[in-house]
C-alpha cells in the first residue's frame, strides 16, 4: 500500500506493506488523514536513515473485522488517532479504544483531525478549569484554534494571543471575543477581564528554543494559577517568577489517560470509568460530539484538502508558507470521488495549482 514516509530529511510517497487483519482488530480503508505541523515536521530530520511512516490522526471506513470486534460493523465510518496505528496510509489496522464511529452529518474531512481534538481536550482538562474562568492561549496554529473553541464551550473566558494576525483573526471569527497580537493588548484583555488578577492559566501551543514564552506565560497568569506546556517549547523558565505565584507549571501528553499504554490500546483493556473518566477514546468521541452538535468548527481550519500523492507539496507549504496553510488534510483514493470538488474548489481559491 501507498504511504507517506520521512527519510533522511525527505517526505514522500512510499510502497509499505498492507497490514493484515488480527484478532480484536479492525482494517480501516482511509479515506481522510489529517497533517499535524508541528509534530511531524518536528519528526522529519537529515539524522533518520530508516524510513517511518509519518502520522496519527484519520477517517475512514471498516472493511474487515477480526475476532472479538463483531460489535465495529464492515462499512461503519471511523476516525482514527495514535501511532502507530492511524498513520497517513491507505489501510489501517486499529484496535477498538483509538476508534470512534463518526455521525452522518460530520464530515470525513472534519472527524479526520480526531488526533488533534483529543489533544487539545485533554490539555483543556489538564488545566482543569472552572465555569467563567480567564484562559490565554498563546499560540493560534491549528491546535491552538481548536483548544481555545474547547475552552469557550467549556464556559470559559479566552484570550488568544499570535503574532500572526492573520490567525488571530480567524479565532475571531470562530466566535473568540479577545484576541490580541501583542504583549500589550494581553495586558489589556487581563486588565479588564480579571480586574488586573492574572489569567487562572496559560496555555502555550507555540514552539520556543527558550524559555521566554514560560516566562511570559508567568507573568500573566494570576497567584496560584497553571501554565500548561502543549507546545515543542524548552521547558526553561525563571524560579523567581513560578515562586513569587506559586504557581504551577504541568505538561499535556497526547490525548489522555491509555496513549502509550499497550495494555489499553494494544490489548483493549480499558480504564474503569469510575476511575478513569476521561481516557484518550472518550477523549476523541468527545471531540466528534462536540463537532456533530456544532459547539466547535472544524472545517474552517482546513486551508486545504490534496491528494495524497501531493503530500510533498502540503508538507513543503508548511514550511514554506505557515500562514497561508493553517490546516491540511490528505484525500486517499477511497475517498476521491468527494475529493476532486473540493481540491479543485480550493485551487480556484488559491489561484491555480502550485
Amino acid at each position: 500500500m501507498k504511504a507517506v514516509i520521512s527519510q533522511e530529511g525527505q517526505i514522500r510517497m512510499s510502497d509499505v506493506l498492507t497490514p493484515v487483519i488480527e484478532d480484536g482488530f479492525v482494517l480501516v480503508q482511509t479515506e481522510y488523514s489529517a497533517i499535524s505541523p508541528g509534530t511531524e515536521m518536528m519528526m522529519n530530520g537529515l539524522h533518520r536513515t530508516q524510513q517511518i511512516v509519518l502520522g496519527y490522526s484519520a477517517a475512514g471506513v471498516i472493511r474487515t473485522r477480526g475476532k472479538g470486534m463483531e460489535h465495529w460493523p464492515e462499512g461503519l465510518r471511523v476516525a482514527c488517532y495514535g501511532g502507530p496505528y492511524a498513520k497517513h496510509a491507505e489501510w489501517l489496522l486499529m484496535p477498538q479504544h483509538l476508534m470512534v464511529p463518526i455521525p452522518d452529518h460530520v464530515s470525513s474531512e472534519e472527524a479526520s483531525t480526531v488526533g488533534l481534538g483529543a489533544i487539545a481536550v485533554h490539555a483543556v482538562r489538564q488545566v482543569a478549569p472552572q465555569f467563567g474562568e480567564t484562559l490565554v492561549l498563546i499560540g493560534a496554529g491549528i491546535l491552538g484554534q481548536l483548544i481555545a473553541q474547547i475552552a469557550k464551550a467549556a464556559g470559559c473566558r479566552v484570550i488568544v494571543y499570535d503574532l500572526l494576525t492573520e490567525r488571530c483573526e480567524m479565532a475571531e471569527r470562530l466566535g473568540i471575543r479577545h484576541i490580541a497580537t501583542s504583549p500589550e493588548k494581553v495586558k489589556e484583555h487581563l486588565a479588564n477581564l480579571t480586574e488586573g488578577m492574572g489569567a487562572d492559566a496559560v496555555i502555550v501551543c507555540a514552539g520556543g528554543k527558550t524559555g521566554d514564552l514560560i516566562d511570559q506565560a508567568l507573568e500573566w497568569v494570576r497567584d496560584r494559577g497553571k501554565v500548561l506546556l502543549v507546545g515543542d517549547v524548552k521547558p526553561d523558565f525563571s524560579r523567581d517568577l513560578m515562586f513569587g505565584k506559586e504557581a504551577q507549571v504541568l505538561i499535556s501528553r497526547a490525548g489522555g489517560p491509555g496513549r502509550y499504554d499497550p495494555i489499553y490500546e494494544r490489548k483493549g483493556i480499558d480504564y474503569p470509568y469510575g476511575y478513569v473518566r476521561w481516557t484518550e477514546g472518550r477523549n476523541m468521541a468527545e471531540y466528534i460530539r462536540l463537532i456533530s452538535e456544532g459547539d466547535i468548527q472544524v472545517k474552517p481550519l482546513i486551508s486545504a484538502i490534496f491528494p495524497v500523492e501531493r503530500c510533498e507539496e502540503a508538507f513543503r507549504r508548511y514550511a514554506e508558507d505557515p500562514v497561508d496553510l493553517l490546516g491540511a488534510v490528505l484525500a486517499y483514493p477511497a475517498a476521491v470521488s468527494g475529493c476532486e470538488t473540493k481540491v479543485k474548489e480550493q485551487l480556484t481559491k488559491e489561484g491555480g495549482s502550485r
